[in-house]
């Protein structure tokens, strides 16, 4: 007889929980308290949805998760994950490493996984909220399901209840850490990651959004907490990108504390300090009649000139010849440390995933709850977090392949 295995949530790493659980022979529902699967997912990766990363490293996931991870994608890594979405029958295409389905659409993905589920005849519960996950004293299954509003007999419960990250319409609340709470687990404290930063309103961040090529370093005091280069994103309130969201999980914690965080701009990250030092001769030729914009023009893009005079609290109108030597060098110095006082985060409705989570600590290696044989724990609900560009759905399908093989078993 089949083995009832009921994987609650229906996110990336829910679905292929239950793929891989009725591939294997079982009887699988799906239990989903939004209206549909993959809602998060759909929207993930701008909507292009980056599947995984060929360079793929256990050092690219918070500290905790490290060393489990050399383990996990030893057993499941990008090429797995690439096989599997080939067998669903989508193609990807690699950007420089960076794994995406070749349509570049999430929702391809998204109804992939769906169509797979139907041929699997996986059953399906929306809009049913999972309340808890208890030893059953009678029956015939060890397990009950509860939820909001029914309850469900189970040989075997994957929990894949997602974190706190993700809009509102996606319902991401972490009802999982309760949940497992209850199951004997510790609880890592939660932050929200790969997320933005507001910034102290000075009167000089620019009215227009601008996008550049920047290193952007984070420091608490003197100290250096982590450095990134890319294309940086100023806002009239705040700071983002994909170097900003990468360097997050390393100074949440003391943002959200309200610890004196700074962040340093330089916008000449590809120029060594001799290479620099050239430039600004070159620009000292350019000292005639024109004025500071007129001179700063080439030099970067306007808004962020325009960001760096008010800083200095200097006029663009003023006339290049009436400017000493030593004041132009303090301009041009300023592109490469254009300082930011953080003041808060966008929050979880605006991070990509939460660092923190369950404790690594209360799984095994196929996901499996301690105490609680037949109960899996996949996903983001765990304390697994990795980098920008494919890490943490890497760890979805890693999980979620894992757990639903083991629970079919």
């Amino acid at each position: 007889m089949s083995k009832k295995v009921y994987v609650a949530g229906g996110g990336a790493a829910g679905m292929c929980a239950a793929i891989y659980a009725a591939r294997n022979g079982a009887d699988v529902t799906i239990v989903e308290k939004n209206t549909r699967l993959g809602k998060k997912l759909s929207v993930t990766g701008n909507g292009r949805c980056n599947l995984t990363n060929l360079d793929m490293r256990p050092e690219y996931y918070n500290k905790a998760a490290e060393g489990r991870m050399k383990n996990w994608l030893s057993l499941y890594g990008p090429e797995e994950t690439i096989k599997f979405f080939k067998s669903l029958g989508v193609i990807v295409k690699s950007e420089n490493g960076y794994i995406y389905p070749i349509s570049g659409q999430a929702s391809t993905v998204v109804n992939a996984l769906i169509n797979e589920l139907n041929r699997l005849n996986v059953n399906v519960v929306t809009e049913s909220q999972v309340k808890a996950v208890k030893k059953a004293e009678n029956g015939k299954s060890p397990y009950v399901l509860v939820t909001n509003k029914d309850k469900y007999e189970a040989d075997a419960v994957i929990l894949a209840l997602g974190s706190l990250s993700g809009a509102k319409s996606t319902m991401s609340t972490g009802d999982g850490y309760y949940i497992c709470k209850q199951l004997g687990m510790s609880l890592k404290d939660t932050y929200p990651a790969l997320v933005g930063f507001k910034c102290e309103d000075d009167g000089t961040m620019p009215d227009a959004g601008v996008r550049a090529l920047a290193r952007i370093s984070f420091y608490l005091g003197e100290e250096l907490l982590t450095s990134e280069i890319g294309e940086l994103q100023i806002s009239k309130d705040g700071i983002s990108g994909i170097p900003v969201m990468q360097a997050s999980r390393e100074i949440i914690k003391f943002v959200t504390e309200k610890k004196p965080v700074v962040a340093s701009a330089d916008f000449f990250p590809e120029y060594d300090e001799e290479d620099f030092e050239a430039l600004k001769r070159d620009m000292y030729k350019l000292r005639d009649n024109r004025t500071l914009e007129e001179f700063l023009l080439g030099f970067a893009n306007s808004n962020i000139n325009s960001m760096v005079l008010k800083k200095m609290k200097l006029s663009q109108s003023m006339h290049m010849k009436n400017i000493a030597d030593s004041m132009v060098s303090c301009i041009l110095d300023r592109y490469r440390d254009i300082r930011f006082n953080l003041t808060d985060s966008y929050g979880y409705i605006q991070s990509q995933v939460t660092t923190g989570g369950m404790s690594l600590g209360d799984i095994g290696n196929d996901m499996a709850v301690a105490g609680y044989p037949g109960v899996y724990c996949v996903g983001e609900l765990l304390d697994v977090d990795g980098r920008c560009g494919g890490y943490n759905l890497q760890f979805a399908w890693t999980s979620g392949s894992i757990a639903g093989t083991a629970a079919s078993m």
